[in-house]
């Protein structure tokens, strides 16, 4: 196929540019290009090169094309489109929302969903008619699990997308509609000072395990008076801090001209700092993360070490 096609290739868009149905299945057969709905494909060196909401990207697209003008994208889609972090999310269909009482059906690509919504509750995203942000993170807080919408929730606020007071307006406006009290739960705990989704998915952690609720980016200082640096979680009462370690530091954030031995060496002293003021320090990665048990227990000895 011509490798000056678009990115995504819509089968009749095809056949107006002079293509046969029987080249397009040639071309599938022949791995030239890939199908990612009925009527829809892409080159497959162009798919490898893109993560997999970025695919969903696409794939928005591609459904959009077969799709009610009336529908808006919502859910998770939206969020993709908003460029939301997102942890471990099912992004096989496209979320979309239709403005009615009953007519939600689920499809083998797509998910329509059947629900109110208001002129304002609309935006824009690159010519893409998608739910707002509030109306957003509130539709994905209604219908994901606590800590995925916590881990949206707060990337959201997080990036200064949304606001606090904008997040209770969506969900004034969603009240009476399924979820809305585990949207209200999980709202009440979003802070937007969490900056990743292993900090969010920790903060999850603790509050199940029923740890002490942590100050987030605390800065410590030293006994000289000078800060040491901000840290993830500090657990005043016990003196405790805790750190999740991204690894990110040693490799995508590296500084101009630092090597990741280099930052190695420089958390090490950062540690060795923090832990001369007395404090106890826990550190997990995103491996500890898949068995809270571990970093449970981490945090839990790093706190008795002080009150020994």
């Amino acid at each position: 196929m011509d490798r000056g096609l678009p990115p995504l290739i819509m089968r009749g868009h095809a056949l107006r540019c002079g293509y046969t149905d029987g080249e397009l299945l040639r071309a599938r057969r022949g791995g030239a290009l890939q199908s990612i709905r009925r009527g829809a494909y892409v080159r497959p060196d162009l798919l490898d090169g893109l993560d997999v909401v970025e695919q969903h990207r696409l794939l928005v697209q591609a459904t959009l094309q077969c799709t009610s003008r009336d529908a808006v994208v919502s859910h998770t889609s939206a969020a993709a489109l908003h460029g939301i972090a997102l942890w471990n999310p099912h992004l096989d269909r496209v979320h979309v929302t239709i403005d009615a009482s009953s007519g939600g059906r689920i499809l083998r690509r797509r998910h329509v969903h059947a629900t109110p919504i208001s002129d304002n509750e609309v935006v824009d995203v690159d010519g893409v008619k998608t739910t707002s942000v509030a109306r957003t993170v509130v539709d994905c807080a209604r219908t994901e699990p606590f800590e995925k919408a916590v881990v949206l929730g707060d990337s959201a606020l997080h990036a200064g997308l949304v606001t606090v007071s904008e997040l209770h307006d969506a969900l004034e406006s969603a009240r009476g509609r399924r979820g809305a009290p585990q949207a209200g739960r999980a709202i009440a705990f979003f802070d937007g000072r969490s900056e990743s989704v292993g900090e969010s998915r920790s903060r999850v952690l603790m509050k199940r395990a029923d740890l002490p609720a942590p100050q987030l980016q605390r800065v410590i200082h030293g006994i000289d008076g000078h800060a040491i640096g901000r840290v993830d979680f500090w657990f005043e009462e016990s003196n405790t801090i805790g750190e999740f370690d991204g690894m990110a530091k040693y490799t995508a954030h590296l500084k101009p001209g630092q090597t990741a031995a280099d930052a190695v060496r420089q958390e090490k002293l950062r540690e060795d700092a923090l832990r001369a003021t007395g404090a106890a320090v826990a550190r997990w990665t995103w491996q500890h993360l898949a068995t809270p048990d571990i970093v449970v227990q981490r945090i839990r000895y790093a706190m008795s070490l002080n009150s020994r």
